[in-house]
C-alpha cells in the first residue's frame, strides 16, 4: 500500500472512507483532473424519502453500481465495499483512501450536518439533511455521528484486511491520512495532469 502522495492513478479509481472524509469532493477533483466520469455512489443508492436501496433491494444496487461503471474511465465516490467489490473492482485500477482520524470526521459530520440542514441543500433525489438526528446517539440508525464514532476502527481494519488481500494485488491503494496528505496529493495528480497534455 501505498501511502502519501504518489500520483500515479488508473483509469478507474475508486475513493473511499468514513462518512465526512471528503470522498465526493476528492473525486469530483480527480474526475476533473482525469477528465473521468465522476460516479457518486451515495446518489445511486439513495431513493426519495431517505429510502436505501443498500437495505430495500441490494441486487438492483449492485446492477446500478455495475452499469455506471461500464465504461474505459471513472472515479467512484463512496464507500458501499462489499457491493463494489462484487460490481466493479475485479477492474478497479486505484483505491484512494482517506483515513482521517475519528474526531476530525465527527466534528465534520456535524459541521457539514449543520450547514446542509441551515441550507435546505438538496441532496439525492428529494432528499434534506436532517440536522438533529445526527445528535441522537441513542438512535443508531438515523445518527451519522454514531455511525462515524463507533465504525471507524472496523472500517479501518477492514480496508486494511483488503489492500493485504490477495484478490486485490493488483489495485493500487493509496492511504491519505491528513488534510495535508490529500492537499499533496492532489497536487501531484495536478502536476501529472499538466505533463500529459
Amino acid at each position: 500500500m501505498r501511502q502519501g502522495i504518489d500520483a500515479m492513478v488508473g483509469e478507474r479509481i475508486h475513493v473511499v472512507g468514513s462518512s465526512s472524509s471528503g470522498k465526493s469532493t476528492l473525486g469530483a477533483r480527480l474526475a476533473e483532473l482525469r477528465d473521468a466520469p465522476l460516479v457518486e455512489l451515495d446518489a445511486l443508492n439513495w431513493l426519495p424519502n431517505w429510502t436505501s436501496l443498500q437495505a430495500e433491494d441490494p441486487s438492483r444496487l449492485e446492477r446500478r453500481f455495475r452499469d455506471a461503471t461500464r465504461g474505459p474511465r471513472w472515479v467512484a465516490a463512496g464507500s458501499y465495499l462489499a457491493f463494489a467489490q462484487r460490481a466493479f473492482w475485479p477492474r478497479l485500477d486505484t483505491v484512494v483512501w482517506l483515513d482521517l482520524p475519528g474526531p476530525q470526521l465527527a466534528v465534520r459530520v456535524l459541521r457539514r450536518s449543520w450547514r446542509r440542514w441551515r441550507a435546505n441543500e438538496l441532496l439525492w433525489g428529494t432528499n434534506r439533511e436532517r440536522f438533529w438526528p445526527q445528535l441522537a446517539l441513542w438512535r443508531r440508525e438515523e445518527s451519522l455521528l454514531w455511525y462515524v464514532v463507533t465504525q471507524h476502527a472496523r472500517k479501518r481494519r477492514n480496508l486494511l484486511a483488503h489492500a493485504r488481500d490477495p484478490r486485490w494485488a493488483r489495485i493500487a491503494f493509496v492511504r491519505l491520512v491528513s488534510a495535508a496528505d490529500v492537499d499533496a496529493f492532489v497536487q501531484a495528480v495536478e502536476r501529472d495532469a499538466k505533463a500529459r497534455r
